[in-house]
């Protein structure tokens, strides 16, 4: 979905055509997976680092189309809202020292867009919520001008969303748009895999992301309100029309999935086809199932762009550059604190999936438990309680700052086995160790931030574009002390919807 769509209506005709190529497309992938030299490459990593365009007191500032301009950086891309933008970083080798080089460049690309946004008094935020969005932010007219997602929010439809998130504090709101989507930023992880190997990691991916999720968490102020430690997670889903306590498979577009894989990649996509209704049916020009150069892979870009159109949390990607290759897109982390942290993040969740890929055949928990564990641990952070499987005997429950501490050697293992250096190994996992053995996420620095400063959005968002600029990990950064409100400050509180 990275690309502008030229059309905006479709005609039935168009719907046929488009949804028989798709058919056509699983036959063609059949082959594929099969073939020389597909997906045999180099193991790479790569991510999208999504954030949010902000004053220094934390306004949202609907400018992404400009700042691109003068970024003048094919990497960046506009995101859903005005406020919203995305860069793509460049996929790195697994090994050596894969880490290190996405810290490099994001760091680098977040420096481009803080120049670039001088002009506009924007700078870039990263955390998965802005705490200063209110309800006005989140709609149609702000969303970015780009044809492609005036398409999707038309043909998701304009019914009305309930959207709500329990927590500290209750927060619901009307939508009618997915623009309420654009309040939510992630760091999304791209993970190359060999065909055969496609199950063991995807299940690994399935039972792994909720440890992970648990202390990556930073998303906990949600339109000003303290919620779930990543509200973003069950916002996310909303925004897409999933307000409902029973949803049809075929309107879940967004979500953790139904079942353990058993059949490969072409299960998932399979039921992409089978199940959801294409979204935009804009079939591509010329010979669509021909390579796009002798002896490679075909484009498929019908398949690419509807798969683009389910957000699982976990997602197939095929991709026919080179000679084509599969990647899983981790799309559950959330944005910020730093580029430290999100490298972190991305270190321990590689590796634990690599790790458990490489020793278990299946997921030796029950489904349904591990996406309990999903959502528990987006709700309750650190303080989750995680369902984990204990070999032949039934599932225990661990506290996830402890399951974490002794997934830690695994994690490891994982990135050794897959010839990553022992220093990147080290220094990365330790950034992670030290908000385990501290207890502080950046959702626990939020909350505990906005609780002192009185639940003022503005100044929370201020410190952490202070201490988020340094660079250092959130488990290092202070926390403020209380202060005492007088009149004046009560009457200038911004934590109040605009």
């Amino acid at each position: 979905m990275g690309r502008d769509l030229p059309q905006r209506d479709f005609t039935d005709e168009d719907r046929e055509r488009f949804g028989a190529r798709l058919r056509a497309s699983l036959g063609l992938l059949d082959g594929l997976l099969t073939s020389p030299g597909f997906g045999t490459g180099e193991p790479t990593l790569g991510a999208e680092l999504e954030m949010f365009l902000v004053t220094r007191d934390g306004v949202p500032v609907p400018r992404n189309e400009e700042v691109r301009r003068v970024a003048a950086d094919p990497r960046l891309v506009l995101e859903v809202n005005r406020y919203n933008l995305e860069a793509n970083l460049t996929p790195v080798p697994l090994r050596p020292r894969p880490f290190t080089a996405l810290h490099e460049e994001a760091e680098a690309l977040l420096e481009t867009v803080r120049r670039a946004g001088v002009p506009f008094g924007a700078e870039p935020y990263c955390a998965g919520l802005l705490p200063t969005l209110r309800p006005g932010d989140l709609t149609r007219r702000n969303m970015s001008p780009r044809g492609r997602y005036a398409v999707i929010d038309d043909a998701l439809g304009r019914a009305g969303r309930g959207l709500r998130v329990s927590g500290e504090q209750r927060l619901r709101m009307r939508s009618d748009t997915f623009c309420a989507q654009g309040a939510a930023s992630s760091w999304q992880v791209h993970l190359t895999v060999r065909p055969e190997e496609f199950t063991r990691v995807h299940n690994a991916a399935q039972l792994m992301i909720a440890p992970v999720l648990a202390v990556a968490a930073n998303s906990p102020l949600l339109l000003g309100r303290r919620a779930w430690d990543e509200s973003r997670i069950p916002w996310y889903e909303q925004a897409f029309g999933q307000h409902r306590r029973r949803v049809a498979a075929a309107d879940r577009r967004s979500g953790f999935g139904h079942g353990w894989l058993r059949g490969g990649v072409r299960e998932l996509v399979e039921e992409a086809v089978r199940r959801y209704t294409p979204l935009v049916p804009l079939c591509s020009d010329g010979d669509w199932d021909r390579p796009l150069r002798p002896g490679g892979p075909p484009a498929l870009d019908e398949l690419r762009l509807h798969l683009g159109t389910l957000w699982w949390w976990n997602r197939p990607v095929y991709d026919p550059a080179g000679d084509g290759h599969l990647r899983i897109e981790l799309r559950a982390l959330p944005s910020g604190p730093t580029p430290a942290d999100m490298v972190a993040n991305t270190a321990l969740l590689t590796g634990l999936v690599l790790d458990r890929a490489a020793r278990e055949p299946g997921g030796e928990l029950p489904f349904a438990l591990a996406r309990e564990n999903f959502y528990t641990a987006a709700r309750d952070g650190m303080a989750a309680r995680l369902w984990w499987p204990a070999g032949k005997a039934a599932p225990i429950r661990l506290a996830a700052r402890d399951l974490v501490r002794a997934l830690l050697p695994r994690a490891a293992a994982g990135l050794a086995g897959a010839g990553v250096s022992e220093d990147e190994v080290q220094r990365w996992l330790g950034v992670v160790e030290g908000r385990v053995l501290t207890g502080r996420s950046g959702a626990h620095w939020q909350r505990r931030t906005h609780r002192a400063l009185g639940s003022d959005d503005r100044a929370t968002v201020r410190r952490y574009l202070e201490l988020s600029s340094t660079g250092a990990p959130v488990h290092s950064w202070p926390a403020p002390q209380p202060r005492a409100r007088g009149k004046a400050e009560r009457a200038g509180r911004t934590g109040s919807p605009r």
